[in-house]
């Protein structure tokens, strides 16, 4: 048995002001040959545990390219198809295979591709023809579109924002193939159109049953996977929206109805699973108001994550009109000022003109006298599950009571040790402010008095029904209060 695996993905924010380029790739992941290391990046991990299931059966595994940008604005289109054909051309040179696994994101938009994933899987099909599988392991924010679905035998979803259980996912998509392949199931997809755009929060209720009933759903009447593929707000592609995915050993018409019931009953509590946004001052009052702390407020609007620069200035800025000191804000994007503070040196005081730089949604600079406190040339922080997140070199400097991060390569903050390994205990703080939308929550609740999630001005605008779209099929709720009402199709 002959297996091919890659890894190619974005999520991307089709109005976010950078484009997704290729150092996009090569600053966050961008492996070949396998090469991955002792501790994968999460979206190169499920190309590791597949090899080393493969290797303990005496499969072969013939492996093509591992990549994935921090999200941002839409692909540059030699990006893309550079990097899709590096990776067909490998397939090519593996033929004939017996399977193909991915590992994919399923929210990328190229120039020219309004769903990256699916034209890939598409030429891959091309390729390997009609009978060979093919599977996917999506992340939770993925755009799922028939091009997609329609060349794929399995697919499996994050179950958790935030996510962490890519590799938990990773094992599963593996024992459906494994089944597949050595004919002990015929994976079929079903997939219902919840009609909703949203973001949902699983660590707290009602999501967290919601989560809790997919998974016991498994393993029995023929299902074999359950998924809730939530989309990705920002994408404006026909494809957006929230749908439930059940994967079925050959029991296509009870998936279908399972797929259903279930997304009824996520329509049914959409006003309760909807997060609630503060405004920037009232998250700021309501810090203040901590005693223990530190209070985590969460910057959703520059999250990194989603596709925000990570350079906007609002909230800080109105801190420290404030006169708040013992907070930490982590971090800030900024090439330009981190490069000064390297000149710089440990130790100096300057003068520095800090983030506002990418544009109106980004706010204005920063004109600050620091003290450079620690540098870290080519810095690795702890992400999810503790996969490693790159965030370039990066430098502690402190001005007026805060204490920011500044890094030259962009990420979210997902854990503590965005802070720690700069030098400064986030512990020891009365607030933290974090340039994440939910990933953040795994790492900062066990320290946080209190987590204030804020919409701040930025490029991620919070309001689902005052986004500017023009691609996104209609009806859809809350753009449409009542999508059920009109007898139009959506593609699913």
């Amino acid at each position: 048995m002959k297996i091919f695996t890659a890894c190619l993905g974005t999520e991307t924010h089709t109005d976010a002001p950078l484009p997704t380029d290729l150092a996009a790739f090569e600053s966050s992941h961008l492996v070949r040959n396998g090469a991955h290391g002792d501790n994968p990046h999460m979206f190169g991990a499920p190309l590791v545990i597949w090899r080393q299931h493969a290797k303990a059966k005496g499969w072969q595994v013939a492996e093509g390219l591992s990549a994935f940008a921090t999200p941002s604005g839409i692909v540059v289109r030699k990006v893309y198809e550079d990097l899709r054909n590096e990776i067909l051309d490998a397939l090519r040179a593996a033929m004939p295979v017996d399977a193909v696994m991915l590992s994919l994101h399923g929210a990328m938009v190229a120039d020219g591709y309004d769903n990256g994933e699916g034209d890939l899987v598409l030429e891959i099909r091309k390729i390997v023809g009609p009978k060979v599988p093919i599977a996917a392991e999506l992340d939770l924010h993925c755009h799922i579109a028939r091009a997609l679905i329609d060349n794929l035998v399995a697919v499996v979803i994050y179950k958790e924002y935030p996510h962490i259980d890519f590799r938990e996912r990773a094992e599963e998509l593996w024992q459906i193939m494994e089944a597949a392949l050595e004919g002990r199931a015929k994976p079929v997809i079903s997939i219902f159109d919840c009609r909703m755009v949203g973001l949902y929060h699983t660590t707290r209720q009602p999501m967290r049953g919601f989560v809790e009933l997919m998974t016991a759903l498994e393993g029995k009447d023929g299902v074999l996977s359950v998924s809730l593929g939530h989309g990705f707000p920002w994408g404006d592609v026909p494809e957006e929206g929230t749908r439930v995915v059940v994967v079925t050993d050959d029991r296509k018409a009870a998936g279908d109805v399972l797929a259903e019931k279930l997304g009824r009953e996520l329509w049914a509590m959409r006003d309760e699973i909807t997060p609630r946004y503060v405004d920037m001052e009232t998250a700021i009052t309501e810090a203040l108001s901590c005693k223990k702390g530190p209070a985590v407020i969460a910057d959703m609007a520059d999250n990194p994550g989603g596709g925000g620069p990570g350079d906007s200035t609002f909230i800080v800025k109105r801190m420290l009109e404030r006169g708040i000191g013992m907070a930490a804000v982590g971090g800030i994007w900024d090439p330009v000022a981190t490069g000064i503070c390297l000149g710089a040196g440990e130790g100096a005081r300057i003068p520095l003109r800090l983030g506002g730089k990418t544009g109106p949604t980004s706010g204005d600079p920063l004109d600050l006298e620091v003290e450079v406190k620690k540098i870290v040339r080519n810095a690795t922080v702890k992400g999810l599950g503790g996969a490693p997140r790159v965030i370039g070199d990066a430098c502690w400097v402190h001005a007026e009571g805060i204490d920011f991060v500044i890094h030259s390569a962009r990420s979210q903050n997902v854990t503590p040790d965005f802070f720690e390994k700069l030098g400064i205990d986030p512990k020891s703080k009365r607030i933290l402010v974090v340039k994440s939308m939910q990933h953040f929550h795994a790492g900062y609740a066990p320290i946080a008095e209190k987590i204030i999630y804020t919409a701040a001005p930025g490029t991620l605008i919070w309001d689902m029904a005052k986004l500017p779209y023009k691609k996104i099929a209609r009806p859809v709720w809350p753009i449409d209060a009542d999508p059920w009402a009109s007898n139009a199709e959506r593609p699913w």
